[in-house]
């Protein structure tokens, strides 16, 4: 049985070992661990941040994600952006993240402040893609542009 829930600070530990795992696998990039549990809790002590949904499985944790919010003055409204994404290798497939995204599509449905769903994706990660594309998901005309402090 699929359930998504809203994810407790309980949860904090999964979730930072879900992102240091997702960017070794999609990026092949080793995160300080620590650096991303703090950055975790701090979602948690910081609500209006964003929120993170855990995927459960028989009610095992299997994934996450985070979500945020863009405002946006075209529509009036905000925008949730879907972030760090991740589910098991041993769990792809179950129809997690399908789960979590019609959630989500159902959340901004019944929420007039709110005008639609985003999200990244690395170029190269062709699987997480074709999930978005089969879901519905539109590769959009926008390009992502970046300035990032290195630590």
């Amino acid at each position: 049985m699929i359930k998504i829930v809203k994810a407790e600070s309980s949860h904090a530990s999964d979730i930072a070992n879900f992102q240091v795992a997702m960017a070794m696998e999609t990026e092949d990039f080793q995160l300080d661990a620590e650096t991303v549990s703090q950055g975790v809790k701090h979602v948690f002590s910081h609500p209006e941040i964003g929120h993170y949904y855990v995927f459960l499985h028989n009610d095992t944790v299997c994934g996450s994600a985070l979500t945020l919010y863009e405002w946006s003055d075209w529509r009036n409204g905000n925008v949730i952006w879907i972030h760090s994404v991740y589910v098991k290798p041993d769990s792809r497939k179950l129809g997690l993240y399908k789960a979590f995204y019609e959630a989500m599509k159902e959340r901004v449905r019944a929420d007039q402040s709110l005008k639609g769903l985003r999200l990244y994706v690395d170029k190269t990660n062709q699987r997480a893609i074709q999930v978005y594309q089969k879901l519905g998901m539109q590769d959009e005309h926008y390009s992502l542009f970046e300035w990032l402090e290195s630590n």
